[in-house]
Parts: C-alpha cells; sequence; structure tokens
C-alpha cells in the first residue's frame, strides 16, 4: 500500500478543514496524479542531458539508465512527445518506485532534495486539481475563459505541470481556473509620479493624481502585506468590484467583459516566478506595435493581442499589464481556443484536422521566422480560431515578452527593430531563434495536441509538404528537435537561462 508523502497527506488534512466533500476523490485522484507526474519526470531523465546519467541503454523490456555511481534506472521506452500517463513505476536497483519525489529523494544527485519537495507538491497540486475541477457542460464554451478552465492538468511535459508552492489548499480552490472560481482583484493605488506608464492606463484605474494597481489577492496577502485601501460607499471602484476570471497562467485574468489583466504573481509555478519586469512594462507599447506590425504580414494567418497599457509603481512585486481578450478577432460564429485546451475536445483525433491545424501553425511560425521573430508558441501562449465547423482559419499569439528578435533578418526584410527593446530578447544566432520557435511550437503546442510520437509525426509530415523549404524548414526537417530540459533546469538552479535537450525527430520517429 502506498504511503502518502508529507505535500499528500498535508494537502488532504487542509481539505479535510475547507472542503471535505472533496476528500474521497482527492484521495482517489492520487495514483493517476503520481503516474502523470512520473511520466514527466521519466520523459527528462530519458532525454535531458543530466551530467549524473552516464548511459541510455534501450532494451526489448524498456530502457535503462546507467547513474555515475553505477546504479541503474530501468522503466519503459521514453515517448517525448506522450501526453498520456503511462508510467506508473520504475526501478532503481532492485527498488520499485512509483512516487517521482521518493525516486528523486533515493537518485540523491545535486539539488534532488528541493526538486523532489516540487514534485510532491506538483502530485498533490494535481490530484486537488482533478478532483476539484470545475464541471464544463458537454458543448463548445462561448467565452475564452471557459475555455481555460478545461487544463486542469497543467503543463503536459513538465514534472512540475502543477506545483504551486505557497499556495494553500484553499487558496488553489480559490484561485486555480481548473476549480472555476470568480476572483476579487485588489486595487491600489499608487502616486502617478512613483510609476512607470506605458500606452494608455484607462481614466477608470485612475483617481486624483494615482494610479490605481490591480493586484492579485495571494500577492497582496503573501508578498506586499497589504489591500486595496477602503473607499467611500459611492465610490465607483467599490460599487463595482473588479471580478475577473482567472486563466491558465494564473496571473491573468479575463474581466468579463473587458481586457484581460496580467497581474505580478511572485510565485514559483513550473519552473519561474511569475513576476513583471520594469523592462517589460517600458517596452510593452513599442513591443505591442511591432508584434501588430510583423503580424500584418502573414496576410491575416496570424494576430497578435494588444497591449492596451502596463504600469509598474516600482518594482517587479507591484505592477500590472490590460492587454486584448483573444475574442475580439473571432467573427461571429468562431471560437478562439487555447491550443493546450483542444486535447479536451474531439478535434486532435481526427488526423486530418491535425495536419491543417500544423499546416496552419507552421507556415505562420515559419514566416515569421524567417522575418527575424521567434515566437515562444507554447499551448498557453497560442490561441487558435476555429470556424462553426471546427476548421483552424488563423492564430492568435498573446503575450510577447518572450520573443526573440534577430536584426539581421529584420534588416534584410526591411523591418524596423524597436529601440526600446530589453537586450535579452534581441539576438541573430540562429539556433538561439529557432530553438525558441520548434522547442515551444513544435516539440510543445504540436506535441501536446497531438499527444505522441507517432501522431506527432503523421501530423508534421501532412503538413510540410507544400511549405517552402528554407533552411529553417530544412533544420527542422534533418536535425534533432531542440526542447527545454526542464528537468535539468530544475536541477541547475545556479544556471541561469535555458537549458536544451536534443529529442528525436519526429519525422524519423522509427529511431526512437
Amino acid at each position: 500500500m502506498h504511503r502518502p508523502s508529507t505535500a499528500e497527506a498535508e494537502a488532504a488534512d487542509e481539505l479535510a478543514v475547507v472542503r471535505p466533500s472533496l476528500v474521497p476523490r482527492y484521495t482517489d485522484a492520487l495514483p493517476g496524479a503520481r503516474a502523470a507526474v512520473l511520466t514527466r519526470l521519466w520523459r527528462g531523465l530519458a532525454h535531458d542531458p543530466l551530467p549524473w546519467i552516464v548511459r541510455r541503454e534501450t532494451r526489448r523490456d524498456g530502457l535503462g539508465l546507467r547513474l555515475a555511481d553505477g546504479r541503474w534506472l530501468y522503466g519503459p521506452r521514453a515517448d517525448p512527445y506522450a501526453t498520456a500517463a503511462y508510467v506508473t513505476a520504475v526501478r532503481l536497483g532492485e527498488v520499485v518506485h512509483d512516487d517521482p519525489a521518493r525516486l528523486m529523494t533515493e537518485l540523491a544527485v545535486p539539488h534532488s532534495e528541493v526538486f523532489a519537495a516540487e514534485l510532491a507538491h506538483s502530485v498533490a497540486s494535481l490530484a486537488l486539481s482533478r478532483a476539484g475541477r470545475w464541471n464544463h457542460p458537454r458543448q463548445w464554451p462561448e467565452r475564452d475563459w471557459e475555455w481555460e478552465r478545461r487544463v486542469v492538468d497543467g503543463h503536459p511535459f513538465h514534472p512540475n505541470c502543477r506545483s504551486r508552492p505557497g499556495f494553500s489548499v484553499a487558496e488553489q480552490l480559490a484561485y486555480g481556473p481548473e476549480h472555476g472560481p470568480v476572483v476579487e482583484l485588489g486595487l491600489l493605488p499608487v502616486p502617478e509620479a512613483e510609476c512607470l506608464v506605458s500606452g494608455v492606463w484607462p481614466g477608470w484605474l485612475r483617481e486624483a493624481g494615482r494610479v490605481v494597481v490591480p493586484v492579485h489577492p495571494w500577492q497582496a496577502a503573501h508578498v506586499l502585506k497589504r489591500t486595496g485601501e477602503r473607499r467611500p460607499a459611492a465610490h465607483p471602484l467599490r460599487a463595482h468590484p473588479l471580478m475577473a476570471h482567472p486563466l491558465m497562467a494564473l496571473r491573468t485574468l479575463a474581466l468579463p467583459d473587458g481586457p484581460h489583466v496580467k497581474t505580478a504573481l511572485s510565485a514559483r509555478l513550473t519552473s519561474s516566478v511569475r513576476d513583471i519586469s520594469l523592462g517589460s512594462v517600458a517596452a510593452s507599447a513599442a513591443l505591442s506595435d511591432f508584434g501588430e506590425a510583423v503580424a500584418a504580414r502573414t496576410d491575416g494567418l496570424l494576430h497578435t493581442t494588444r497591449t492596451l497599457g502596463a504600469v509598474a509603481a516600482g518594482s517587479p512585486d507591484l505592477a500590472a499589464v490590460l492587454r486584448e481578450s483573444p475574442e475580439v478577432y473571432a467573427a461571429p460564429g468562431e471560437r478562439v481556443v487555447p491550443v493546450a485546451a483542444l486535447a479536451t475536445t474531439e478535434l486532435p483525433h481526427s488526423p486530418a484536422w491535425s495536419v491543417r491545424f500544423a499546416r496552419l501553425a507552421l507556415t505562420v511560425g515559419l514566416r515569421l521566422l524567417e522575418l527575424g521573430v521567434a515566437l515562444e508558441a507554447h499551448g498557453q501562449n497560442l490561441l487558435v480560431v476555429l470556424s462553426p465547423d471546427g476548421d483552424p482559419v488563423r492564430l492568435v499569439y498573446r503575450d510577447l515578452a518572450d520573443l526573440r528578435i534577430g536584426p539581421a533578418r529584420l534588416a534584410r526584410h526591411g523591418v524596423p527593430l524597436p529601440e526600446e527593446l530589453p537586450a535579452r530578447m534581441v539576438t541573430d544566432d540562429e539556433r538561439t531563434l529557432r530553438r525558441k520557435l520548434f522547442g515551444s511550437l513544435v516539440a510543445g503546442a504540436l506535441a501536446g495536441t497531438a499527444g505522441s510520437g507517432p501522431a506527432l509525426r503523421a501530423a508534421l509530415e501532412g503538413a510540410v509538404r507544400d511549405l517552402p523549404r528554407t533552411p529553417d524548414l530544412t533544420a527542422l526537417l534533418d536535425e534533432p528537435l531542440p526542447a527545454k530540459a526542464l528537468t535539468l533546469m530544475r536541477l541547475s538552479p545556479r544556471t541561469p537561462g535555458d537549458q536544451w535537450a536534443k529529442l528525436p525527430n519526429p519525422l524519423r520517429y522509427e529511431s526512437l
């Protein structure tokens, strides 16, 4: 019988107090959550360039990993593009492990103790998400935020797919989109002279020489240690509090009939602390205009959501961005669906549909890459516009802050480089540009939608036949597929920036 981890037991104890009716469903969800996280971890162990794995040996019954200390770790063959939880246990020496956190503890490699705690939290949070998921109707949602509620399991390939350290069970139920809450944002007024403002900050978030900054309630309680000021009963922001629906990113929320609000959230979710840098606020207006200009070169196949205004009150911990809802790019009868939510529909199960979607995504991504713009086109940033019949007709891209932009490529096409861009976004290194696009779009969005290596291969084979044979496409067809080495990155906390794995090229899947 499995002994619950400390994180699992603590979550159960909290749940018994705040939502006792969910305890049986949470308990029932734990084995599946462990398998889901273990599957993601096994992918990283099998494919990330981890320095303490010295040999990988494919066997008839699976895969063996030889550790630097001489031990062997055995498990099934690892499909790097699989999203189903197919790894229920692995064997370290003679001991079988079905708990990813305990496995990482027993591996006893550098920084494994902290990572093991994150894995335990990921399991507990995933079981909670599955237990308390919002019961969506069978018909397709009308609103964009309703689609985002459907993404229960988080990142399809990250072992920390649901890790939300610092969030209590009550806070996860109150703020996690999969639980279907409506969140009241805090409103903190700051003297305008102390604020960095980019774009147009609206009048309804201003008062008497002060800028009113929307604040996530978790941030207000745990980081800022303050809540919004009390206002007179007749004040419009008290009479009509700012209520919003949380999206997949957790820190970004959709106002019922208005823009999306991206708030600062200084918590580590999956890999990164979710604040809003001062540089991204300063560049937001120029970057928004730039995104709109390059999207116009895709013959209507891509729209980027415009940043309406951004503000930072002297710190990344107190900042906010107002951004268009992707819904504005849908014609009557169309739906705008985050790519991560496609797996909750029947669409990816049609091979013909998968080919059409892959062709649309690659056409747009490669065209922009040729121009010098590499999208971070993972399943959260990239949305697809579906016709009333469900056909993929256009794409919408949001959150431009993680683009990589090549000045030399831009210059060849006569596209000016905005002066305000942060230096980290600008590079002419072709490997960096290709990694950004291929790692997010192909190894991320398309793989997550396909759900397996063979399905991804079939979608790509049909999609690339008619695409222009550019050097970028040749690299995609012939070279290993880059993907962020998510497990390595969590075990290398002192190494800044992204680290990369080379996955078997899905178009040569027989080599796996």
